[in-house]
Parts: structure tokens; sequence; C-alpha cells
């Protein structure tokens, strides 16, 4: 394939893949790297994934990158077709019924298990977030800081409902909703007022209560979904 990955001009994988854990694997730095590319959209859906390249941004090999696209291929960011390569996966907005479907079935059972869960060192991670969500700025770049602390949120109650097979789940279908989020994003003038609805629900779980922590998160799944279909 002769293509290469679209990116905005000055887009750089270089930070994602070095940033975190230095211990990490290549192919999980890499497979982070390309993920967050095509989460945010910076690369396009449609369009073709070019491995060369992608070897060359990441300054990594050829195994990293194809172990990465397969992971990729599973969370359904990518799709590979025989003698035609890999290419970004489409958005479609029926999409968003079924990804809400299931968010909101489990992402207020993992709300609830957070308040109910979370550990001394969990506390301080959602205090900071907390803080973050008061002083966020009203950025709205894909990829941009408040688009980044949306996900950072999401993740981080994730984290603390304390189950592992929960939180890979939950976060496959965040990366999925973002996509959408994304793609809509010139159409949304209240993303600031959706990521301040991260502020009662931290406040929930800080506070140990499960239910209000559950309810909130299932209104503002709701609130997601008819934003997007507002703008459409």
């Amino acid at each position: 394939m002769t293509e290469a990955v679209k990116t905005p001009r000055g887009t750089d994988l270089t930070p994602a893949l070095n940033a975190g854990n230095d211990e990490l694997s290549l192919a999980e730095r890499s497979y982070r790297a390309i993920r967050d590319q095509l989460v945010m959209l910076q690369i396009r859906p449609g369009a073709p994934i070019n491995e060369d390249q992608l070897t060359k941004v990441l300054a990594v090999g050829r195994t990293p990158v194809r172990e990465a696209l397969k992971r990729l291929e599973t969370e359904r960011l990518v799709v590979a077709y025989p003698r035609r390569g890999t290419f970004a996966t489409e958005v479609h907005i029926t999409d968003l019924t079924h990804i809400s479907e299931v968010r909101s079935q489990l992402e207020p059972f993992a709300a609830a298990s957070a308040a109910t869960r979370a550990t001394h060192t969990d506390h301080e991670h959602l205090e900071d977030l907390l803080s973050a969500v008061r002083t966020a700025p009203d950025d709205l770049q894909p990829g941009g800081a408040l688009m980044q602390l949306d996900m950072q949120v999401h993740r981080a109650i994730y984290a603390t409902a304390h189950n592992p097979y929960l939180e890979d789940t939950l976060i496959r279908y965040d990366n999925l909703a973002t996509r959408i989020w994304c793609l809509f994003l010139d159409r949304l003038p209240t993303m600031a007022g959706h990521v301040a609805e991260h502020g009662p629900l931290i406040k929930a779980i800080l506070a140990g209560d499960p239910d209000r922590a559950a309810d909130l998160t299932r209104a503002h799944i709701t609130s997601f979904e008819q934003s997007i279909r507002a703008a459409l």
C-alpha cells in the first residue's frame, strides 16, 4: 500500500509512544499511540494505514506495529481486507445506539463499584481530576485538553472499580463513543458542560455513594446520546 496514514499537519505520534511506563513493551506503546490517533480521528475514518510509515514515525520495528494493528482490529478501530490492506474503521451513527446500550448497563455498575472500592490512592487521583474539571478550559479541539480530560476521568473511574475485565471492556466502548463525539464536535457547543457533569459524579464516588454515582453516570450517557442526535 502506498498511501500514507492521514494525520493533521504537525501531528507527532512519538510523544504518545514515549508516554507512560518505560517498561511497557514496544507493541503496547505502539498500540496506545496508534489507538489514541484513531480515537481522536487524527487518523481519519476510512483512511488507509501504512505500516511502513508507522514504523518510521514511531521508530519501532514492523512487528510491534503489526501486533498493535491486530489488537486494534479486535477493538473495531481498524479493519483489514485481503489484498487491500488495513484501514481505520468508518464511524456510523447507527453505532451510537449499540454503544449506548452497552455503556448504559455497564458504566453505572462501574461507577457504583468505584464508590465502594476506591482506595486512598484512588481518592487522591480522583480529587486531582475533580480540580481539573472545575478549572477546565472550553477547548473544542479533537485531542485537546478538554477531550483528554474527559477520557482521563472515564478511565480513572473504570480503574477505580478494580475489575480489570470491566475496565478493558469499558475503555473499548468509550473509545468508540469518543470517535463519534469527535465526528460531530463542530456541531456540539456544550462540550464544556458535558465534561462538567463529571464533577458531581466524582464527588459521589469520593463520598462513597454508589446509588448516586450510578444515577449520575446513567444520566451522563443519556445526555451524550441526546446531544449527538440533536446535532444530526
